[in-house]
């Protein structure tokens, strides 16, 4: 509802502004009535409205001079509405010289009036459309700059963008925050899951506040399986709460499993002491996440416990380990079931806890990780990293179990095969085909996978390789581009548009088409349809 002060010194003019037309019906509300201009000058000072409907000439301060005042010290950005008895044109001008909307000659008419409020309704919803564009491109562009300081791919103009945008500190942090992937039922669609880290995302931006909900940021990794949140902590968030650093993401990750009804999970990186250092606390939060698959789940996961812990006389199996990775690297499934086996059965009689057990599996991935980027120099780590925390789950078996690690074992060394077999780019061309016949339906890379035998992280980094852009980044693009096209081409409604190119979540359609385009479908099609005339 639009928010109406009524400013006239005869009551029963402002009583009759106020019964002669349906104002709910059309949207308004009457919060407030004042006589003269100060009164209104002291009522706008404690309350906030869209529409000022003023009489010309009052005792103690006049119309023209209420409007004057408003806009000369900026007290309110309300839309304003000038009402005389007298049809001088000097009082019109002087209205127009002041920004006055309209103005209209008493007595009022229930029709003109009712013009007045849908035109000024009208304007309104306009300008919020641009507003919220406008906060839309600022976010999506303040994302991309931050981004490019967690990917190390950052220059000075990214920085200082950056330091002007965003509150810092110093001691930073960034932080991974995910709803927990065993806790979503096996069938979800990824529309569902794209819903729920949409929630996640606004439950985390409520919860810290509009200045520091700038800090969090919508699907930093962008891998086709990932539904993350970023979130650059700063130390003062725990500071001005009179919080410690454990205490603030304790509140913090409780509050979110509450409000999304989910486990939520937080990863979080090293201590970043400047700017140049985020990259760093972006690598340690996707190595904290990569171990998850292989330990006791915990809300909240910090790289410098898990790489601190102190072990005296502790016990690394590693005979044990290095015959797992031998056998995986050879994708002998024999060998690999005895390892596994062996592995549990010395551990098991030594009496591990879970920190030792963690321990001797850290070891045993960061070997396979490194055996990887060996059969392939282009493999980058980090997506060796995301393959293991997303593809190492198992529902039919427990976390961190004899059965869960021998079977990543058997699916780890079909993954090393394809790396060292390099499948064929006509695979690529199919699938590439496949996008632009079927680019608008739910298209995974899990799914294309199975279609056509190919590993599903090994196919992604093929993606890389080819395309230079992850798949998912791929098929986006291509639906932006038929977007735009659509939106050149006809005068769809953008929703509609977006529903067509296979997006049902429109805020996400249109951060997708901002980073893409750098601006909005409204504005695209608008400076696109100018340049043509």
């Amino acid at each position: 509802m639009l928010r109406v002060l009524l400013v006239d010194d005869e009551p029963f003019i402002v009583q009759g502004l106020s019964v002669l037309i349906d104002w709910e019906a059309e949207g308004y509300e009457v919060v407030g009535m004042a006589a003269n201009g100060e009164e209104a000058l002291e009522f706008l000072k404690v309350n906030q409205v869209e529409l000022i409907i003023a009489d010309i000439k009052m005792p103690v301060m006049s119309g023209i001079e209420l409007l004057e005042i408003i806009k000369k010290d900026r007290i309110s950005d309300a839309y304003f509405v000038i009402l005389s008895g007298y049809s001088d044109f000097n009082y019109a001008q002087q209205a127009i010289r002041f920004e006055c909307m309209d103005y209209i000659l008493k007595p009022v008419q229930q029709e003109e009036l009712t013009r007045i409020l849908r035109k000024v309704s009208g304007m309104y919803q306009t300008k919020e459309r641009a507003l919220k564009e406008s906060r839309q491109m600022e976010k999506a562009y303040l994302s991309r700059n931050v981004i490019s300081l967690l990917s190390g791919k950052y220059d000075q103009i990214n920085i200082d963008y950056v330091k002007a945008h965003m509150r810092l500190s110093e001691k930073m942090r960034y932080i991974d925050i995910e709803i927990d992937a065993l806790s979503l039922p096996e069938e979800m669609e990824e529309e569902k899951k794209r819903a729920m880290q949409r929630q996640l995302y606004q439950k985390c931006m409520e919860y810290l506040g509009k200045e520091d909900s700038l800090h969090c940021i919508f699907d930093v990794a962008n891998h086709e399986y990932g539904y993350d949140i970023g979130f650059l902590y700063c130390s003062y968030m725990a500071e001005e709460r009179g919080l410690t650093e454990q205490q603030f993401l304790d509140a913090f990750s409780d509050t979110l499993t509450r409000e999304t009804e989910a486990p939520v999970l937080m990863f979080v990186g090293s201590l970043a002491k400047d700017m140049d250092e985020l990259s760093e606390s972006y690598r340690t939060a996707a190595i904290v996440k990569s171990f998850q698959a292989f330990s006791s789940i915990r809300n909240i996961t910090y790289y410098e416990a898990e790489i601190r812990k102190n072990h005296d006389g502790t016990i690394l199996c590693k005979q044990n380990l290095d015959a797992l990775v031998t056998a995986v690297e050879q994708n002998n499934q024999a060998d690999i079931n005895q390892s596994v086996r062996q592995l549990y059965e010395v551990m098991n009689r030594l009496g591990m806890d879970a920190q030792l057990i963690d321990l001797n599996i850290s070891y045993l991935l960061f070997q396979l990780i490194h055996l990887a980027a060996e059969q392939d120099d282009h493999v980058n780590q980090e997506e060796i990293m995301h393959y293991i925390s997303t593809n190492a789950f198992d529902r039919g078996t427990m976390r961190g179990s004899e059965r869960h690690l021998r079977r990543f074992a058997y699916e780890y060394a079909e993954y090393l095969v394809q790396l060292r077999k390099n499948v064929s780019r006509g695979v690529l061309g199919d699938i590439e085909k496949e996008i632009k016949e079927h680019y608008m339906e739910n298209m995974t890379l899990k799914e294309l996978s199975k279609k056509y035998y190919v590993n599903s992280a090994y196919l992604g980094q093929l993606f890389r390789k080819q395309y230079g852009q992850s798949f998912k980044d791929y098929l986006n693009n291509y639906r932006i581009e038929q977007a735009a096209a659509l939106l050149l081409r006809t005068d769809k409604k953008i929703y509609e548009i977006a529903e067509e190119v296979g997006y049902h979540d429109l805020d996400y359609f249109i951060n997708r088409f901002i980073s893409v385009k750098g601006c909005t479908p409204a504005k695209f099609r608008k400076q696109s349809r100018e340049q043509k005339n």
